[in-house]
């Protein structure tokens, strides 16, 4: 193990021994413990009180997110025991890893519900956090309650509710590479049991990166948006809460380094050196979003009915240098746009009872178009394509006639599912037994057509004569999987007392499968090149299929409390065998997609930590530690077997510990003054199956000195305070390595003003 996170743990573990020694602290509020107003339309499926489930959870509250600056949820990474959300470099890439599950594309293995609407495609999962009033994470198969992409777990966002506060708050940020973000926010109670809220935000940033082939930063941003929140509570049970949320970002490239040997034109004028971001072509993405969330609550005495209904449409593109390089190989234009439709009905028993119940209805349908073509220019159709001809047919030289080759391809993507669920809780004295199982299906079908012209000219080597030759692929075709899933579920959990207690469970969890869109360039490259006379073709249900990923997970957990509530915890102890798990990988030569695939057998193995400790009246101390180990049991790709290798992209530690400290000023204008440092760890990392490319476990310090007042906050703050130098990604693509640096260090200043309309506290 690394000698920092050696001394991490010993140094967190004599705080902890010195903590629990505390018994005369005071006790004192502690942030997971989240007091929701009644009035709220929230937790409909899961309850508030998540300290008291049989599940692995992490709740970060206003206070925490405030006194972080979370305003995206990869800054929760690391917070979060075996919780890992990468910065790559874009937006649509929001992948998360959790105790060994993950994926960079496709299906997400991480459910996420904004005020219980659940977001349906993964690159919609990076966005503003703005007034979120608590984020809770839920560790494990989430699958029962849930269903498809959520064995890994659910990211639950909820924000503030005019109900429970009414006034305006304003927010300016402003930090290194010239980032700005700007937001404003205005609740109100329009009469008793209404409330609106409506909030907007801005944010840009000029990036942290040089493309040195354009002499211009390649991680830029600009992003703006807004929300409508409308709630409801009539006075016999009936709410009703509405949210209208709307987004825009433009974003700049990716910002992939080169990591190969260097690489000289044909006159040994050196093109690209190792650690250099120098691509040629223009690589953006941008994309529009809209969301309108519905729910319908009705509470009777012994139980309530809710309705959650959601549409969601979302339109993004993406413009990709796909080979990195100062060449002119080719170029990906991606385009997609998705309208989906979800629907979820939730009857459960209310009251305190020894047995509780809950029955589920959930159906949703997503339709999809995308445009991928790849465009060879010069540079790839002479290296990838006439090199192949001319090494395969000795009799001829080939030339193309054209400039660029196009490689069309279209989609059009219909998707429908439906699910029946049901969960049950017994209790009796300390016992509390759970049991629950789901019935999903879904159904998903790819429609494609692909096009290409190939214009070329063979010249006999032995007597000069040539012939142009011409011809056009045009193919279109159908794929459909469909998949049923049962999924039950089991628990046992001992409660000693309100703040301990023990639980036991065994859950399935099921990811759906689905099509690699961006290999049908490589199929349709082989075809032509087959055609020419040379290659071979790809089965296209082999490389554009891959199959569902299944898991058991059982898990051994417990929460604990010490020193009259000074000192809180939970752990966890899980085992994951996990079936067809699904990786992205980058296919051997020089294809230009990236697909993914099924291993056959995977195993993940762990432990987790979070304590959150008060030993004194004004210091709030939060460790989070997680361990992971996950390898794979059997997979064999025909060229090698990784069995016993360790799987890529999950980190094997996570590890984090803030301290905060509230320093009255003795100024009633001027409030408290808090001061915060911490520090947040990830590694080891391995980028391939081979394990042959690895990150070690790094540590990223951070700071923040803050004023802190019932309507205002200002704070100054700094982050990877120690500049580490550290990589957030690593792949190989048609032969050549490239890697993506994690941020630099950087400062910035945050104000936030709150005018409450009222006397209580926001």
């Amino acid at each position: 193990m690394n000698d920092r996170l050696k001394n991490l743990l010993l140094s967190v573990a004599a705080a902890a021994t010195a903590l629990s020694a505390s018994a005369h602290a005071e006790q004192t509020p502690v942030d997971t413990v989240v007091h929701v107003d009644r009035i709220q339309v929230t937790a409909i499926k899961q309850g508030l009180d998540l300290r008291s489930s049989p599940v692995a959870s992490t709740v970060l509250g206003s206070r925490t997110l405030g006194r972080t600056r979370t305003s995206a949820l990869k800054e929760v990474s690391e917070l979060v025991p075996n919780f890992f959300v990468p910065d790559y470099g874009s937006r649509m890439t929001s992948s998360i890893y959790v105790r060994g599950l993950g994926a960079r594309i496709d299906q997400p293995a991480m459910g996420m519900n904004v005020d219980n609407v659940p977001l349906m495609n993964k690159n919609n999962y990076d966005f503003e956090l703005v007034d979120a009033e608590r984020i809770e994470v839920l560790r494990g198969p989430q699958s029962t309650l849930y269903g498809r992409n959520t064995m890994g777990g659910v990211v639950n966002v909820y924000t503030l509710s005019p109900l429970a506060w009414q006034g305006t708050r304003f927010g300016a940020e402003y930090g290194s590479g010239r980032t700005m973000r700007l937001r404003a926010s205005t609740y109100h109670k329009l009469r008793d049991g209404l409330g609106i809220a409506a909030a907007a935000w801005y944010v840009r940033s000029d990036g942290f990166f040089d493309n040195l082939a354009t002499g211009e930063r390649c991680d830029w941003e600009r992003l703006g948006g807004g929300r409508l929140k409308i709630q409801w509570r009539g006075k016999r049970g009936l709410r009703i809460e509405n949210t209208a949320a709307f987004s825009s970002l433009t974003q700049g490239g990716y910002p992939y380094a080169y990591a190969g040997d260097p690489i000289a034109d044909q006159n040994g004028q050196t093109l690209v050196r190792p650690g250099e971001i120098r691509y040629n072509d223009p690589s953006s993405y941008d994309r529009t979003n809209f969301s309108d969330g519905f729910t319908l609550r009705y509470d009777a005495g012994r139980f309530s009915l809710s309705s959650i209904t959601s549409y969601q449409y979302s339109d993004d593109r993406m413009i990709l240098d796909q080979d990195f390089l100062p060449l002119s190989y080719f170029t990906l234009r991606q385009t997609l746009r998705e309208h989906t439709f979800t629907e979820d009905l939730v009857l459960r028993s209310r009251g305190d009872r020894a047995y509780r119940w809950l029955f589920g209805a959930f159906g949703f349908y997503k339709h999809g178009r995308m445009e991928a073509p790849v465009l060879f220019k010069r540079d790839g159709i002479d290296r990838l394509i006439l090199a192949n001809a001319n090494a395969h047919d000795p009799e001829y030289d080939y030339a193309w006639r054209d400039e660029t080759l196009p490689l069309d391809s279209r989609f059009r993507m219909p998707d429908a599912g439906a699910a029946l669920y049901h969960e049950s809780e017994f209790r009796t004295g300390g016992w509390h037994f759970t049991a629950g199982i789901r019935v999903d299906w879904e159904r998903a079908v790819l429609h494609y057509e692909n096009s290409t012209t190939a214009r070329y000219t063979k010249t006999r080597r032995a007597d000069g004569a040539a012939y142009d030759l011409e011809f056009l692929l045009d193919e279109g075709g159908r794929l459909e999987q469909s998949f049923t899933e049962v999924l039950p579920e089991f628990s046992v959990r001992y409660a000693f007392d309100a703040g301990n207690d023990l639980y036991l469970s065994a859950a399935k969890g099921y990811k759906a499968g689905g099509f690699n869109t961006q290999m049908f360039s490589d199929v349709l490259q082989q075809k032509m090149m087959k055609r020419m006379g040379f290659g071979t073709e790809y089965d296209i249900d082999r490389v554009v299929s891959y199959k569902p990923e299944r898991s058991w997970n059982y898990e051994l957990g417990g929460r604990f409390t010490a020193a009259r509530g000074a000192l809180r915890g939970d752990f966890a102890l899980f085992w994951i065998e996990c079936r067809d798990q699904q990786l992205t990988v980058f296919p051997e030569g020089t294809t230009t997609g990236r697909m993914m695939t099924n291993a056959g057998r995977t195993r993940s193995l762990g432990a987790e930590l979070s304590v959150q400790a008060s030993p004194w009246r004004r210091l709030d101390l939060d460790l989070a530690y997680g361990y992971t180990h996950a390898v794979f049991r059997r997979f064999d790709d025909g060229r090698h077997d990784f069995r016993g290798k360790r799987i890529p992209y999950a980190p094997e530690h996570t590890a984090s510990l803030r301290a905060s400290w509230s320093i009255p000023t003795g100024l009633k204008w001027l409030g408290d003054l808090v001061l915060t440092a911490g520090a947040r760890g990830a590694g080891r990392i391995w980028w391939d199956e081979e394990n042959t490319l690895m990150q070690p476990f790094y540590v990223l310090l951070d700071a923040t000195i803050r004023i802190e007042h019932d309507r205002y906050s200002l704070d100054l703050w700094g982050r990877n305070l120690a500049g580490e130098r550290y990589d957030t990604f690593r792949f190989v693509s048609m032969g050549n390595a490239f890697l993506q640096r994690g941020r630099p260090r950087t400062f910035g200043i945050t104000l936030n003003i709150n005018i409450s309309h009222k006397t209580d506290k926001p």
